[in-house]
């Protein structure tokens, strides 16, 4: 597949939306010809191609590709292949999040939840195939041993019981509490902000960056994981069925600890607003500190985690 420089695309000042049409079909493209080839049972494939097929914004493997591309490095098969994987994973949290035993939920990304439509079993085993077939492909990437040992374990790190799998534990624990915003917070770092550190470390080892810019993108990831969990719980109060793709005021009906419940409307906007300033900040800085670092895309993406008041 033919690789595309972000030399060129500055030249064109490319916008995140032409990015984004170039580059995450091919994402999906990776995700849904690997179930195709390496899924021996029909049923199961026909669940877990169905949940990859629903959309969404894909988010994650958005940040992957710009972060590769903000350093001026190649987005070819094997980062398309991580950045799939990556969605992969997130794509299972999803099924299983809307189980009957976690948020019980009957639509998503506009849809039927997946056990909706092929009943709990298939489901979970549809959540089950997606995790484990994206270690696989990752393995599969035409990469060098090092940086692919690197990036299996940090998936595992990041979605697993020190990351997301804890984090939604954690929340489930602290459904009939009144939590503190700290320990709110430090739920959602996990939960929500694993999988996007991920992202953004993928990215930074993918393109080749030390550990001092590892670090740096992983600072960048925290911000950018909690505002997007203070987006969504703004969503959820000020959001509709029909916008969100998912049921609205859900939060506030199952009495979930959020940030609106926590701080009121007017709070929660000016704490999403603080850690986007930080991200901001953070591209600054790698743009002073990486000669090559363009953040440009990074900054259009970053406005998207953005609600109006």
């Amino acid at each position: 597949m033919k690789k595309l420089i972000l030399t060129e695309t500055r030249k064109a000042e490319m916008r995140l939306t032409d990015f984004s049409a170039i580059h995450l079909p091919a994402v999906e493209k990776e995700i849904l010809s690997f179930l195709d080839e390496h899924t021996t049972d029909r049923a199961l494939c026909d669940a877990m191609t169905y949940s990859v097929k629903a959309g969404g914004k894909r988010i994650r493997p958005l940040l992957l590709l710009a972060a590769v591309a903000s350093f001026d490095e190649p987005i070819d098969v094997p980062v398309y292949q991580v950045a799939a994987a990556l969605e992969m994973v997130h794509t299972y949290s999803l099924i299983h999040d809307d189980l009957p035993a976690m948020d019980n939920d009957d639509l998503r990304r506009g849809k039927p939840t997946n056990h909706k439509v092929f009943g709990e079993a298939l489901a979970i085993l549809a959540g089950d195939g997606l995790l484990t077939g994206a270690f696989q492909l990752i393995s599969m990437a035409h990469l060098g041993h090092s940086p692919k040992l690197l990036l299996l374990q940090q998936l595992a790190v990041c979605a697993g019981a020190q990351g997301m799998v804890a984090g939604q534990a954690a929340d489930i624990e602290g459904e009939s509490k009144k939590l503190s915003l700290e320990e709110l917070a430090f739920i959602h770092e996990r939960k929500t902000g694993r999988l996007i550190r991920y992202a953004l470390l993928a990215g930074g080892i993918l393109a080749k960056q030390p550990e001092e810019i590892l670090l740096l993108l992983q600072r960048l990831a925290e911000h950018l994981g909690l505002a997007f969990q203070i987006r969504d719980d703004l969503l959820d109060v000020i959001g509709t069925t029909k916008t969100l793709g998912k049921t609205a005021g859900k939060d506030e009906r199952m009495e979930k600890n959020t940030y609106p419940r926590l701080l009121g409307l007017e709070k929660t906007h000016e704490a999403l607003e603080i850690e986007l300033l930080s991200a901001n900040k953070i591209i600054d800085k790698l743009e002073e500190d990486v000669f090559s670092f363009d953040g440009r895309l990074m900054r259009q993406l970053i406005k998207q985690f953005d609600v109006e008041k």
